[in-house]
């Protein structure tokens, strides 16, 4: 049996004032409906997990953020080309410092600022959700 390839990832959830940034990518679900996510993507060669999430929220959701503290993995199983992929993804919680969600990239349709209670209720994925529950934990701790 072929080994199963792996994938490593990095994101983040931007928090200002209760509210965090989602992002609608292009790229559809595997159903073709459209997907409610964080932003997040591959690391460069040389990028820490850190600079790869502060990169990645700067291309897909137009904000530059310092990271505040790691939130965790997230790990699934997807499938591409016929092949089974493993996918780890190091979420950050990150602090909005300027910039603009209207100001993404071409791989994302929509970027926009919701309640973060509303983000860990309305996000497609689980393990994304589950992401902005701990930043809403994390940041109700500290008021």
């Amino acid at each position: 049996m072929p080994q199963a390839e792996s994938e490593f990832s990095a994101g983040g959830v931007v928090v200002r004032d209760g509210r965090c940034v989602v992002i609608v990518p292009t790229r559809r679900a595997a159903d073709g409906s459209k997907v409610l996510a964080l932003p997040k993507g591959h690391p460069d060669d040389g990028e820490s997990p850190e600079q790869a999430a502060l990169r990645e929220v700067r291309e897909e959701a137009g904000v530059t953020c310092v990271v505040r503290q790691p939130l965790g993995e997230v790990r699934y199983w997807y499938q591409r080309g016929g092949r089974r992929i493993a996918k780890v993804v190091a979420f950050f919680l990150l602090d909005y410092v300027d910039g603009d969600p209207a100001d993404h990239d071409h791989e994302v349709e929509d970027a926009r600022w919701v309640p973060l209670e509303q983000a860990a209720e309305t996000l497609t994925y689980d393990g994304e959700r589950e992401m902005a529950t701990k930043a809403l934990s994390i940041l109700r701790a500290s008021e």
